[in-house]
């Protein structure tokens, strides 16, 4: 019988606190690094294995430092872009770290658990053949919960820099069209946990439970690596005129009016006499409300008329008193079909709690005027007999809003956005990973068409076929594959987001409560021990 003086494996640190925060940063930074613009995939691994290392044996205190020091060194550089939304204002900066702040937080609060479940499950299941799976799928899970809690709140989450998102071009790829974005990163985590603790045994000096214990995270990864993508169906094609316009559309850009329009106008000469089935503009490709605005819709109607092919389009409108980001499909008799954006971007889109937020930084909150509502019509269009499945700009980070337009019958989506206020940033390539990755995890083509660029089409599997560089007008001629068919990551989606969102929390909650009880039980039999050794 094991001694009640003898310390678990979890209870223990791996390395001194000074140590430990030194690989928590490295961690962050390293998994920076594993997105574009670098996008070292193999990277997101090690910085994985640094901070779940940092945690071994921690307390609570401990690990929301340590937490905290992961998430700075990832967010800060990772979404650097977030600064040059207000242009050259001298207190630019202040998005950029407010928003990495508080990522950052959620990274340390959400490291608690993590340490919790390395403190806590080697004490309930002593025996490495029970502790050492139970320890690697109990981490995975909550590293997954943390990002979905991340990704949905507050004010609708931010769902950026999830490590599933950063395979875009690795051969793990395709494990998206099974599990998602969600199972792939637990999938990640996993092999990650699974191969520290078996480092860990090797280094007590236990050379066969080691052997044994990291032949199974090789094998998950040797499996992950030959998953073939899940197969849709072909179901012919549609020709596509993808149009970057490369115009002022950035929110603080000084323009004349119509500058924005204009400059889509140009790009498209490209598309006239190539008998296209639609052409697609990006977010903000006119700079005024064509609802509303004479001017604006004449030039629609007579683009619609040279073209002689409805314009997939965006702008801001007012309806009523409400304004929205909204996706119009502009045929000859005007709008016939409209989508608006689902998940207006707080502080930029919109600012929550406006009151609050003025009296703290007056000046910033007074340079965002747009107050953007939610929409809630369905993320389809539909183009003769094909329906197009949509999502304006960062609403491709949502996986609800993705599959509800291939659960309505979207056989290719097309991705409008606007990078412009990140110009020269590393944005816009993490958003066209997004995209790729989408195109993987749906098995349908994308058509991600930015105002000024990288636009790409992209294949099901994930091949970019064409593109336009960043900062150049121009248009994409593409007959672009249609598919049908639903991958299990949309079919079963949302049944494992809350899986993997409840279950890892449900299991820390088990695993603290059988350790309590524990506890109790070695409390009550401690008298009687000390009793017979007296005797």
């Amino acid at each position: 019988m094991r001694s009640a003086q003898t310390s678990s494996p979890g209870e223990r640190p791996v390395l001194s606190l000074w140590l430990a925060a030194v690989a928590a940063v490295c961690g962050g930074l390293l998994l920076d690094a594993s997105f574009p613009a670098l996008g070292i995939w193999p990277l997101a691994f090690l910085a994985t294995a640094l901070s779940l290392v940092s945690l071994i044996g921690r307390r609570a205190g401990g690990a929301l430092l340590l937490g905290s020091l992961f998430g700075a060194a990832f967010y800060f550089p990772h979404i650097d872009w977030a600064a040059q939304f207000l242009g050259d204002d001298p207190l630019r900066w202040v998005p950029w770290v407010a928003l990495a702040s508080v990522q950052t937080l959620f990274m340390g609060l959400g490291a608690i658990p993590i340490a919790l479940a390395y403190r806590w499950v080697p004490q309930v299941l002593p025996r490495a053949r029970w502790y050492l799976p139970a320890t690697g799928a109990l981490v995975a899970g909550l590293w997954t919960a943390r990002e979905l809690i991340m990704g949905a709140w507050p004010y609708g989450g931010f769902p950026w820099g999830r490590i599933g998102m950063s395979q875009a071009e690795s051969p793990l790829a395709p494990v998206a069209s099974w599990v998602g974005v969600a199972g792939l990163t637990f999938a990640m985590v996993l092999v990650v946990a699974l191969v520290v603790e078996g480092v860990r045994l090797l280094v007590r000096g236990r050379r066969v439970r080691a052997v044994w214990a990291l032949v199974a995270p090789a094998g998950l990864l040797a499996v992950l690596v030959v998953v073939p993508q899940f197969p849709t169906e072909a179901a012919g094609t549609i020709r596509v005129g993808a149009v970057q316009g490369d115009g002022p559309a950035a929110y603080l850009d000084q323009r004349e009016p119509y500058e924005v329009l204009q400059a889509q106008l140009a790009a498209s000469e490209t598309v006239v006499g190539e008998d296209v089935d639609v052409v697609v503009w990006p977010e903000g490709g006119v700079d005024a409300d064509p609802l509303a605005d004479p001017i604006a819709a004449e030039a629609l109607d007579r683009a619609v008329a040279t073209y002689d092919a409805p314009i997939l389009m965006n702008a801001a409108v007012s309806d009523g008193s409400l304004v929205y980001n909204r996706s119009m499909l502009w045929e000859e008799e005007g709008v016939t079909q409209t989508h608006s954006k689902r998940y207006p971007v707080p502080f930029g889109e919109y600012v929550p709690q406006r009151e609050l937020y003025e009296a703290i930084v007056p000046s910033l909150i007074g340079m965002i005027q747009r107050e953007y509502e939610p929409g809630a019509d369905a993320p389809v269009v539909d183009v003769d007999d094909v329906r197009i499945g949509l999502a304006i700009c960062f609403d491709v980070l949502f996986d609800d809003l993705i599959a509800e337009g291939v659960d309505d019958g979207a056989q290719v989506l097309m991705f409008q956005t606007n990078n412009a206020d990140f110009r020269g940033t590393d944005e816009n390539l993490q958003q066209l990973a997004v995209a790729r990755m989408r195109a993987i995890e749906t098995g349908r083509s994308v058509v991600n068409i930015s105002t000024v660029g990288t636009s790409q089409v992209i294949a099901p599997d994930g091949e970019t076929l064409q593109q336009i560089p960043a900062d150049e007008p121009g248009a994409m001629i593409a007959d672009v594959e249609l598919r049908d068919g639903t991958t299990p990551a949309i079919a079963m989606g949302e049944q494992l987001r809350a899986f993997l969102l409840w279950i890892p929390i449900l299991g820390l909650a088990v695993a603290g409560g059988a350790l309590d009880r524990l506890r109790r039980l070695r409390a009550e039999l401690a008298p009687d021990e000390k009793g017979s050794a007296s005797e």
